[in-house]
């Protein structure tokens, strides 16, 4: 049997086609767009390019705009492996950004990025990013109030077996979607959440300006970006009205007291009760309180999807919400299934219960260059070399940057106010990529080096969070003359003199077998005895026995605060955070705190809707856009987006009309369906339709219903710098033009 695997799900090859394996509950439907999108004739890159006003020296002014010139493989790798030199003699190795974030493969050892870090890491190394856009501001907050990583703290959340059985109240911010729930970053064999959230035996609360986000909830129909009010003034009548364990705050946290007279407003003379969220939350007060005392009487648990994160304060949200549930005195506690949960849904193995296995993964070596910026900063990196910015407590400075590398993603998908990105792409002296389709970023490369997609070469899906394990087979040959990334910088390395310790003497299958011996000595280590390789690739699949196992989050500490104390600066759960508050940072004190986002609805222009840029049902970022799957849920090409039915009649719009979504930053075309679901002052137009920006009547539009084409592009905050994807508002009207051609369904001009 031969299998193969993805971010979305693990599936049999069966000819021509894909089934998913037995045992997936609820398979995810991105995966019937894969293959159609993996042989889109007209988006592949068939053979190594290079832009021609690179060749002419333009100095970068036309890569979105310029014709390529394709040429051998030998040509391409000696223009990169020149342009490496050439920055790195002139520049030294700190001028080269090679980030790289990107999704490109479940696969453990064709994984783009960890093969880019160990080449260049073997010629000088090069500025890297830290963080993710998923979730930067949690990153970075986290350490600081629980003193453990992101990775580490969601690995750790409380499980879902203990959830349904035990919890009678489950609030969830931002909802659950099972949108989100299909993916996962290291491959998947199954989709429980679903499952998981129909055994609950719990009431359900969905806050969140979205019904779908969570469709087995309450609906408590929060406006945008006030979460963290809701927070506060649920905080605040359990303090007022002796609900809170006062125990548990004392033996588990430190800085209650300051947190208590920030909600009591002794400090700034307003109290952050439910009258004063009330109208900022656009909820009835009565029914904030009621929902304080609920919590208070059963067994609550607390959580908060990742994109309540991505908006103006991030922090504020996970912060507030770890409060709240700190004051209800439920977390960590033994047998309960509360507390406080953190990316529940917003990827599939969050609270999966089962054993966390240390797979063996690609050795990167070490990065000479210890520069990096925050991953969602890059415009303002190439914008702005030499100036200096806030980040985690410290204070750093912008590189100058002459050569960028991309390897397995597409900034030009996972970025804010893209047409900003698009002028600041131009500062570079080289872009080169390796892509195996004309996504925007390749469109804007001036070295384009084809790689393969998953299904064209083989691989081990090796997720530490899911027991079973995939070999992953080649499906059909590679297209045009595309090499997988390994083999790329194999050639690259070969004409920079350290092939030897890149390949350390090993093909690719030599690497994969070499990956395999170092994954059975850690089943050996779990009591598992795995198959041989060549019996692994006949099978195909291999289920780890065994592995269940169930967690409780900060039960250790909880149980034993002394013996297990947290890594922070009271060995405790901060409330108040005496390092944060010494910085003084105008956009995040020293407490959770309610500050107004710098995009509202609070004060916003008459016509103004508030923009919900979430993860679409069709495809996993923008991966599988050009599949069958998510062309077939567009209008007319265009990406759909939602509003409520009251709304498109108050705009005089009717469903299926293509409509311009505008403001200050940009405008793009999106094709309206409706949804009595959504909050009649917002709209929903999910991120991930490729980038396709146009001139049309004299003024600068996208075309194909890319939501960060209005998105806004700064840090969240001075202390994360992560992106506000989630923080903007637009105008929508009907588009009443011929409805220009999209370009993304075929390459640009080659020669």
């Amino acid at each position: 049997m031969k299998y193969t695997a993805s971010h979305w799900g693990a599936y049999r090859i069966e000819g021509e086609s894909l089934a998913p394996v037995e045992g997936d509950p609820a398979p995810s439907r991105i995966g019937r767009g894969w293959v159609s999108a993996a042989r889109d004739s007209g988006s592949r890159i068939l053979r190594p390019a290079i832009r021609a006003g690179w060749l002419e020296g333009d100095g970068g002014t036309a890569r979105g705009d310029d014709r390529y010139v394709e040429v051998t493989w030998d040509r391409a790798i000696e223009a990169a492996a020149g342009e490496i030199d050439r920055v790195r003699q002139a520049h030294g190795n700190g001028a080269i950004y090679a980030g790289s974030y990107g999704w490109a493969s479940a696969g453990r050892f064709h994984h783009a990025q960890s093969q880019l870090r160990r080449f260049l890491n073997l010629v000088g190394g090069a500025v890297s990013s830290r963080e993710t856009y998923s979730h930067a501001a949690a990153e970075v907050i986290l350490p600081h109030v629980v003193g453990m990583t992101n990775r580490v703290f969601q690995d750790e959340m409380t499980s879902w077996p203990l959830v349904a059985e035990h919890c009678e109240l489950l609030v969830a911010f931002g909802g659950i979607s099972p949108r989100t729930a299909q993916i996962t970053s290291a491959g998947t064999s199954r989709h429980e959440v679903g499952d998981w959230l129909d055994r609950l035996g719990a009431r359900i609360v969905n806050v969140s300006p979205r019904r779908s986000d969570l469709p087995q909830a309450e609906w408590m129909s929060v406006r945008p970006n006030t979460d963290v009010a809701l927070m506060l003034a649920l905080a605040h009548t359990l303090s007022v009205e002796g609900l809170y364990d006062e125990a548990f705050l004392a033996r588990c946290t430190s800085g209650w007291p300051a947190f208590r007279a920030y909600l009591l407003g002794e400090n700034d003379g307003q109290a952050k009760d439910a009258d004063w969220a009330g109208p900022l939350c656009d909820l009835e007060p009565e029914r904030i309180r009621a929902l304080a005392r609920e919590m208070a009487a059963k067994r609550t648990m607390i959580s908060v999807t990742w994109g309540l994160q991505r908006a103006d304060h991030g922090e504020q949200a996970v912060w507030a919400g770890l409060a709240l549930a700190a004051m209800l005195g439920q977390i960590g506690q033994p047998g309960t299934g509360t507390g406080f949960g953190f990316g529940y849904g917003s990827t599939t193995p969050v609270g999966r219960p089962s054993k966390l296995y240390p797979w063996p993964s690609v050795p990167q070596g070490r990065n000479p260059v210890a520069d990096f910026i925050p991953v969602a900063r890059i415009a303002d990196m190439l914008e702005r070399p030499g100036e200096s910015y806030d980040y985690d407590l410290g204070t750093r400075t912008y590189p100058d940057i002459r050569l960028v590398w991309w390897a397995g993603g597409n900034p030009f998908h996972h970025h804010q106010d893209l047409d900003r990105l698009a002028r600041a792409w131009t500062r570079p002296e080289t872009v080169i990529v390796n892509e195996h389709s004309w996504t925007a970023t390749a469109r804007r490369a001036d070295i384009v080096l084809p790689s393969t997609t998953p299904l064209e070469r083989d691989d081990l899906m090796l997720s530490r969070r899911d027991p079973t394990l995939i070999y992953m087979s080649a499906m059909f040959p590679p297209m045009g003359e595309a090499l997988d990334d390994h083999e790329i910088l194999r050639r690259l390395a070969a004409r920079l003199g350290v092939e030897d310790a890149f390949t350390e003497g090993r093909d690719v299958e030599g690497w994969l077998r070499h990956l395999w011996a170092g994954t059975r000595a850690v089943a050996a280590d779990y009591g598992a005895d795995l198959p041989e390789f060549d019996a692994f690739r006949e099978v195909g699949r291999f289920d780890m026995p065994d592995a269940d196992e169930t967690r409780v989050q900060l039960g250790a500490f909880v149980a034993d605060p002394e013996a297990a104390p947290l890594a922070t600066e009271s060995g405790r759960i901060t409330l108040f955070n005496e390092a944060i508050a010494a910085a003084k940072l105008p956009d995040c004190p020293g407490h959770p705190a309610w500050m107004e986002p710098v995009e509202s609805l609070l004060d916003a222009p008459e016509g103004a809707l508030h923009l919900i840029s979430g993860q679409p049902d069709t495809r996993l970022h923008a991966q599988n856009d050009r599949g069958s799957e998510a062309q077939s849920d567009k209008i007319e090409g265009r990406e759909p987006c939602y509003l409520h039915p009251e709304t498109a009649a108050a705009n005089g719009l009717s469903e299926g009309q293509i409509l311009r979504l505008h403001n200050s930053r940009g405008a793009t075309l999106a094709g309206l369906r409706l949804d009595e679901g959504m909050r009649r002052d917002c709209i929903s137009l999910a991120t991930g339709a490729w980038y396709d920006p146009a001139i049309v009547d004299g003024a600068r539009l996208e075309l194909g219903g890319n939501p960060n084409a209005v998105t806004l592009d700064r840090g969240c905050s001075r202390l994360s710098q992560g992106n506000m994807a989630h923080t903007a508002l637009v105008f929508v009207e009907a588009w009443e033009g011929p409805l220009p051609p999209l370009t993304v369904d075929r390459p640009p001009p080659l020669v």
